[in-house]
């Protein structure tokens, strides 16, 4: 069974940061593209960043040179270092997991992961 969990949302003031942190199990991690999304209230679910498995990444525009992702495959671990943060990043951050390689053009849709974790909640205030 495939196990998505996210960790370390939480709510900071703009300019702060934040380091979100994934883990999953039951899937062979390493081989796979993995990527972040969030939604904010009234909102549709958005993509910040995907990763493939060898390392390339896209991000979204409006976290471009804000934002960091990074994954170890050891660990089965993904991460996204967020700096800078402003009120427009408030949302629900989730975690995800493709079951192949994704093409870069397609990182940030929602469609192409199959795993899903609950969520945790980012809050940035002004």
């Amino acid at each position: 069974q495939v196990q998505v969990v996210e960790s370390g949302g939480g709510s900071v003031q703009a300019g702060g940061s934040l380091r979100l942190s994934c883990s999953a199990s039951g899937v062979t991690y390493s081989r796979y593209a993995m990527g972040w999304f969030r939604q904010a209230p009234g909102k549709e679910r958005e993509g910040v960043v995907g990763i493939n498995s060898d390392g390339s990444t896209r991000y979204s525009d409006s976290v471009e040179d804000r934002f960091t992702v990074s994954r170890d495959n050891a660990k089965n671990s993904l991460y996204l270092e967020m700096n800078s943060l402003q009120p427009g990043d408030t949302g629900m951050y989730y975690c995800a997991a493709a079951n192949r390689h994704v093409i870069w053009y397609l990182l940030l849709s929602g469609n192409q992961y199959k795993h899903w974790g609950q969520g945790t909640q980012v809050t940035v205030s002004s």
